[in-house]
This record gives C-alpha cells, structure tokens and sequence, in this order.
C-alpha cells in the first residue's frame, strides 16, 4: 500500500474542510469552524491499487502563514480551493501556487484548481471561464468546480491528484512518454459518473480526448446549457437557507 499526503490550500471560508470531510468521511458540515490543522486519513482503491491518503487541511487566516511552508514541503499532491462566491480567494491562490512552486523547486507539481461551492449559483461572483483561464495561466491545471454541500466532484479532485502523482513517479523512474503511451483510459482520466447528489447544473470530467465537454482541458467541469429544473432548484435554495458552506 502506498502513502500519500496531500495538502488543501486556501484562503478561510471557501470550504476546504467540508470538502476533506465529505471526501473522508461522507459527511457535510454544517458550521464553519477556523481551522488551525487537521490531519485525516483515508484508504482508497483507485485504479486495482490501494492507496493510503493522509489528507492535510491547512488553515486559510494569516496568522498560521508560517506553518504553511512546513505543509507544503511534506506534501506530494495540492489542492488550491477557492470559493466562487469569494473573488479575493481566487486571487490569493495566486501566490500560493507560486510558494508551492517555490518550495518544491519543480515547475509539474501535482494539484488541481477547485472552484468550491458551485451549488451557490445565486452568490456567484467568479464564471467557470475565470477559472478556466486560470487553469490555462497556470499550464492547464486541472480545474473543477466542486460542491461540499451537494457532494459534487468531490471524490474526483482528490483522485486526480493522486493519479498525477502516480504518473510523475512512472516518469522519475524513467519509464517517461512510454510508460504514458501504454496506461489505458481508466489509468489517466476519470471514469466516474455523478452520483446522486451532484447539482444538475455540472458535470465530472470525462475523456480528454471529448473536448466538446472539457473546453480543451481534461480537467474543466462546466455548467450545462440546459433549463434549470425550477423544482429542483427551489429544493437547493431551501436547503441553503438553513444551511451554508
């Protein structure tokens, strides 16, 4: 079994720990709680292979800044969230990619860019094209849109991560291009489908190959152009007014 750690960065607020708990732990919370540091674990078949992941949720307020670089050298896989409904969180992301960079003096460091809270179409302040053309700034990053609330992409963003771990240690190895060209689709794209709780309004990435859904990176999950669901809709709304990210 291989180990893991994989860090989620982020400014406070957006969701980085309903996010690491509902991907843990399939649990959403319902409180907002500033987090110093939290460590949690989780086995994960991905692939025929078990893999144990030891998540690292890092607190988003600027008095822990110090503790982030000791975070970030340990990790081998990022998450940077932000929330669409923050713009500030987006732009302090960043800096952050930038330390990351820094730290681990490698430019193809794995991690994906993640747009949380995306069942918050009401309070949205950042399009998917935003985070689309962050992702392509950055060297097309895998960018998703997620929902803790909803459980929307969430198992995707950390699978990825580990999956681009797993190909650069294919590549250190010295397998390279080679080894790339002979892993199947499952290997090195996401094969899931939305499970029952994901918004009507996105969609998981599919083959990178299908450019029609991913807007020219694998990674991107997009809005559908379809009518919303006023039923469904007016459920969510009610539900976020008891509830909130």
């Amino acid at each position: 079994m291989r180990d893991y750690k994989l860090v989620v960065l982020g400014a406070g607020g957006v969701g980085k720990s309903c996010l690491t708990v509902q991907f843990v732990q399939g649990v959403y919370l319902d409180t907002y709680d500033p987090t110093i540091e939290d460590s949690y674990r989780k086995s994960m078949e991905i692939d025929n292979k078990v893999f144990d992941l030891e998540i690292l949720d890092t607190a988003g307020v600027a008095q822990f800044t110090a503790m982030r670089e000791l975070y970030i050298k340990s990790g081998l896989g990022f998450l940077l969230v932000y929330s669409v409904t923050d713009r500030q969180s987006l732009e302090e992301l960043i800096e952050l990619r930038e330390q990351v960079l820094r730290i681990k003096d490698s430019s193809r460091v794995p991690m994906v860019l993640v747009g949380n809270k995306a069942d918050l179409e009401d309070e949205r302040v950042i399009s998917v094209e935003e985070g689309i053309e962050m992702s392509s700034k950055w060297g097309k990053v895998p960018f998703y849109e997620t929902s803790a609330l909803l459980r929307s992409n969430v198992d995707e963003v950390f699978v990825d991560v580990v999956r681009q771990i797993i190909r650069n240690e294919i590549e250190a190895q010295g397998s390279g291009p080679t080894a790339m060209g002979h892993m199947s689709r499952r290997e090195t794209g996401l094969t899931s489908s939305p499970g029952p709780g994901s918004p009507k309004g996105f969609q998981p990435s599919q083959d990178p190959s299908n450019t029609s859904n991913t807007l020219d990176n694998p990674g991107v999950v997009r809005p559908l152009s379809q009518g919303k669901n006023k039923k469904q809709e007016t459920k969510r709304k009610k539900r976020r007014a008891r509830i909130r990210v």
